[in-house]
């Protein structure tokens, strides 16, 4: 409790070991003038969970007295159609000290994540729990028609975020550093089209199927009826991609052909499609420039692309080297139950991070409605923040419920 009223009450007498922290944003090239006071930065405590903020002041820094302790500062601020987030992990307190906070600039995306369920529900009335029936939404974000067409969906290495993450470094001042790419890992799956086929419209959402798109309800009535002639499905089941059934079944009557996802790639060696249930870093993105199969081929005479490495300290595990620049959205997921969660993502594709409380419940992730946008646009405005920490939220079943 005393940790969740820092900067509206004095901890010290609550603990001997208190220090004062100083947070310097550094804003990128160009935007030094947006130093100013007001500007808040989050403050997570990553051994207990506990949370607050505290505001810049006139100088542009923000001061935080601190117990002992592991914390994530992150910050988050917003001017026209500019982002800029910045995120320093896992910064250990033992006494006074100043943080730096190095800030990227982002811009505000056009298709967005809208929901993340990957979490499995209760079989109930039947004893037991179900977890092939995963799905994201997407959601256009902006007032006109986008074309969901060559867009590719994956989800980065390591799967979970309490396992070690071999693509991040630290920098003389103890910041995180991320590689200029995202590590997919086990697969890149692609929606086909010409380029003008498949149109979102203003508000509009669009399902993909991460698991089996068929009706999940007929043997398990908390879980949600997948098979829908509007929902993309990933879906190879050939001898060496993903022909395990139980996690792939044949689509359902509904599903139209041009629907099933393309399987650009295959990574790793399963015979379904790892996905965490508990803690999976999302994305979605588009090649510029060249085609994600031109990407992805391999050249030279080589056996493998440059473009697909190996993981380090993994003997058959693979990742594609996807460009950040290709991002259109991410979303980074920490696992609820642990204190050992560790960032993926880079801040300008994803500051923060959404909780999943714990898995089998039926919960889901649900990016935040900005109802004051939505009013004046006269659609669905979802907020984007590039930070998951202030746009998602854990509700308590999958919106495709019924």
């Amino acid at each position: 409790m005393a940790f969740a009223c820092l900067g509206c009450m004095d901890i010290t007498a609550a603990y001997s070991d208190v220090n004062t922290v100083t947070i310097k944003p550094v804003w990128p090239e160009g935007y030094e003038d947006l130093a100013r006071a007001g500007v808040k930065v989050s403050v997570h405590n990553i051994l207990n969970g506990g949370a607050s903020s505290v505001r810049t002041d006139s100088e542009g820094k923000a001061t935080v007295n601190l117990p002992n302790g592991l914390y994530m500062l992150s910050l988050s601020d917003r001017k026209g159609i500019n982002i800029f987030n910045g995120t320093a992990d896992k910064v250990t307190v033992s006494g006074d000290m100043e943080v730096t906070l190095p800030l990227e600039r982002s811009e505000g995306g056009t298709i967005l994540i809208k929901e993340i369920y990957v979490g499995g529900c209760s079989m109930a009335p039947k004893e037991g729990t179900y977890q092939t029936d995963k799905y994201v939404i997407l959601h256009n974000n902006i007032d006109e028609t986008v074309y969901l067409d060559s867009l590719c969906f994956g989800t980065a290495s390591p799967y979970n975020s309490t396992s070690a993450n071999p693509w991040t470094s630290r920098d003389e001042d103890g910041n995180t550093v991320f590689k200029p790419f995202v590590p997919i890992i086990q697969a890149v799956w692609q929606i086909g089209g010409d380029g003008k086929t498949f149109p979102l419209k203003p508000g509009g959402d669009a399902v993909i199927c991460i698991n089996g798109a068929i009706d999940h309800t007929v043997n398990v009535p908390l879980s949600v009826n997948l098979n829908n002639p509007d929902y993309f499905v990933c879906y190879n089941n050939g001898p060496n991609n993903f022909p395990n059934t139980s996690y792939h079944p044949a689509p359902g009557d509904k599903i139209r052909k041009d629907h099933i996802l393309s399987l650009v790639i295959k990574t790793g060696t399963a015979n379904a499609y790892a996905f965490s249930m508990s803690s999976p870093v999302v994305v979605i993105f588009k090649a510029k420039g060249t085609t994600i199969q031109k990407f992805v081929a391999p050249s030279g005479g080589s056996s493998r692309s440059e473009n697909v490495i190996q993981i380090p300290g993994s003997t058959n595990d693979y990742v594609v080297t996807v460009p950040t620049g290709w991002i259109l959205d991410g979303v980074e997921v920490f696992d609820g139950r642990s204190t050992s969660n560790t960032k993926r993502l880079m801040p300008s594709i994803d500051a923060g991070f959404v909780y999943q409380s714990n898995v089998f419940k039926g919960h889901t992730l649900f990016r935040k409605t900005d109802e004051e946008a939505s009013a004046e646009a006269g659609f669905e405005v979802l907020q984007d923040t590039n930070n998951s920490t202030n746009d998602f939220y854990e509700r308590e079943t999958q919106s495709l419920h019924k």
